[in-house]
């Protein structure tokens, strides 16, 4: 299991294609109401881990490991530019900006050969810093993302993976020679999540997190729509768990108070996708690649506490394969993530 070796417009037209008639046609009217003020700025840290796994034997493979460390500035404490933006693409609301480092590791399934087999997933390492722009209403997150970094040996994957296997006396994988090689990474997403009541009973609460993305750039680009079922208690307290994207995610924002909230959820999400530089390879030149699957599919579940200024989730991935020939065809995956507020 990996440590963390660094740690580092609205766009409506786009949206409307995506989500019309998908999840939403029915449901209510987007609140423009602020959620209450918050000055604390938000640290997060995360893991994500396929020895997390709920298949046998199921570690160093694939999306083998992601790091990230990221920071959410407080409610509205913005720059003047950023506020006049958010409030040119998504009207009233509060605003927040983001910054995260990120580091994320794909090897193949038998690492004991150095010469890597041509038909299974490359070895890849990219590291990023993605800056994002909030913006929350009472129903609704909004989320445009910015990610600027590198694919290849200058992000560092074989020294993360066999530094760390090395130290807790694992086997090394051998074929890091072979790994994609140096590529300048710039991606751009814009993601919006609906937050919609179902009901309460005996103080127990349950709502829907519908969500529709697009991503774009030398990384990876995809459209992506997903739905989460929450069941708890303090839903209004943020907009679900996170992950490192692409995937289900709910940001890390989150409304502070002194009483516990806790949820349990479920969901299930659909991508397609155009281009994946992790199976296609190198954009300029002759790389190892395999022949990605166009449509992927996902299913989540997972648990979720705040309380007192930290917020505590764990979630469980599952996702079909992404290219032809893929082992297992079911991949699974573990996140879990802490959250402070100071």
């Amino acid at each position: 299991m990996l440590i963390a070796n660094h740690l580092v417009r609205k766009c409506r037209p786009v949206q409307a294609v995506i989500c019309v008639a998908v999840l939403l046609s029915a449901s209510q009217a987007w609140a423009a109401e602020d959620l209450p003020g918050d000055a604390d700025s938000i640290w997060t840290v995360r893991v994500e881990n396929d020895a997390i796994s709920t298949a046998k034997h199921g570690s160093d493979q694939n999306y083998t490991a992601g790091q990230q460390l990221g920071w959410t500035s407080g409610v509205n404490a913005v720059p003047g530019f950023a506020a006049d933006l958010a409030q040119a693409l998504w009207g009233e609301g509060t605003t927040r900006v983001s910054l995260e480092g990120t580091q994320q590791l794909f090897t193949p399934v038998n690492k004991t050969l150095r010469t890597p087999d041509p038909t299974d997933r490359p070895y890849a390492g990219y590291l990023a810093l993605t800056a994002s722009l909030l913006h929350d209403t009472a129903s609704t997150r909004d989320a445009l993302s910015l990610s600027l970094g590198v694919i290849g040996p200058l992000a560092q994957g074989a020294e993360a993976q066999n530094g760390v296997h090395g130290l807790i006396r694992d086997a090394k994988a051998m074929g890091w020679a072979h790994q994609l090689p140096n590529e300048a990474a710039v991606e751009v997403l814009d993601q919006r999540t609906w937050r919609l009541p179902i009901g309460e009973v005996i103080g127990i609460e349950a709502d829907i997190l519908p969500a529709v993305a697009l991503g774009v750039g030398t990384v990876r680009d995809y459209a992506q729509v997903a739905s989460v079922v929450r069941i708890g208690r303090g839903l209004d307290r943020d907009f679900g768990a996170s992950r490192i994207r692409p995937g289900i995610s709910g940001g890390d924002a989150f409304q502070d108070s002194d009483e516990v909230a806790v949820y349990g959820f479920a969901g299930l999400g659909g991508q397609a996708v155009a281009r994946d530089a992790f199976l296609d390879g190198d954009l300029f030149t002759r790389s190892a690649h395999v022949r990605r699957n166009v449509w992927v599919g996902e299913m989540e579940a997972g648990l979720a506490m705040i309380w007192r200024g930290v917020k505590f989730s764990y979630v469980q991935t599952w996702q079909t394969a992404e290219f032809r020939h893929q082992s297992p065809s079911l991949f699974s995956f573990g996140s879990l993530a802490m959250s402070v507020r100071f």
